[in-house]
């Protein structure tokens, strides 16, 4: 079973992907090959700087070059969660893999404002102004083709979660859907 996920920023992905490593699923994010890069480079590992250069890989290799990469990583026979689909490319790429399966998550703003200040990362915005610059980014307003396209992505998914609520509530949701894609292949 293959699973991408693609979701608004703090919307809980992590939650979602943490679920299924606990079931055994392998977990590769988009942005590891990114950070790869950028520590080789000397580039501070910055949302922004990930964003921005992930824009330029894709300008110059093509919209699904990360989809591909982690394609190419995908043996045969083992489960695999890929997290942070940010443009339709990889969607495509991703699709290649038999029975891949999209899974979005949203959240309203407010809730996914307040997540950022519960858990602090540095890099994370500060205020409701810088909050909104980089989901409006990542959400896909202008950007460019090859730029971040959370919001195609989610139009894309086979799966719509909405964590609106506690912790609970989303593995319940969870759960749900893994049954759905569990049954299917069976």
């Amino acid at each position: 079973m293959i699973i991408g996920l693609t979701a608004r920023i703090a919307a809980g992905k992590r939650t979602f992907s943490r679920y299924f490593e606990e079931k055994g699923f392998i977990y590769y994010s988009l942005s590891y090959f990114l950070r790869e890069e950028l520590k080789e480079k000397g580039i501070e590992i910055t949302r922004k700087n990930l964003q921005d250069y992930g824009n330029k890989l894709r300008e110059e290799e093509g919209v699904g070059v990360l989809g591909k990469r982690a394609r190419e990583k995908v043996v045969s026979g083992k489960n695999y969660i890929i997290d942070g689909i940010r443009n339709p490319g990889e969607i495509e790429e991703l699709r290649k893999i038999p029975g891949f399966v999209l899974i979005s998550i949203d959240a309203p703003q407010e809730i996914r404002f307040k997540r950022f200040l519960k858990r602090a990362k540095f890099s994370d915005p500060k205020t409701w102004k810088e909050f909104l610059k980089i989901d409006k980014r990542d959400f896909g307003e202008n950007e460019l083709e090859y730029g971040q396209q959370v919001g195609k992505c989610m139009e894309l998914a086979d799966y719509n979660l909405i964590n609106n609520k506690d912790m609970k509530e989303l593995e319940n949701k969870i759960k749900e859907v893994y049954n759905i894609i569990k049954n299917k292949e069976s």
